[in-house]
């Protein structure tokens, strides 16, 4: 195999890696990225709207655990979100989930 072709075929490899991580959503506790943010209008105050069937679908195999961690997050007021309403937001999509206070 030439120096051409084996260059050609890591510049394939790692153009196919890119598309792949591109295509690929983050997630935050085990919530895609969309979810969180279908949540978002639910944890604003001051008279936040039930949370989204999106919201709710998004968060039925959320780490609560690893949610709740970020409550005391400086983020959280940054971006309007009152950690209280957030925490509510399992509560009204009808989620099981542990108490906060055991995590």
């Amino acid at each position: 195999m030439d120096m051409d072709t084996r260059a050609n075929i890591v510049i394939v490899s790692v153009l196919v890696m890119f598309a792949a991580v591109a295509n690929s959503e983050i997630t935050i506790c085990n919530v895609p990225l969309s979810g969180l943010q279908a949540c978002l209008p639910a944890a604003k105050p001051p008279s936040p709207p039930p949370p989204t069937s999106e919201c709710c679908a998004s968060m039925k195999d959320a780490d609560f655990c690893c949610l709740y961690s970020y409550r005391d997050s400086p983020l959280l007021p940054s971006l309007g979100v009152d950690p209280k309403l957030a925490i509510q937001i399992p509560d009204k999509c009808h989620l099981a989930h542990p108490p906060p206070s055991s995590c």
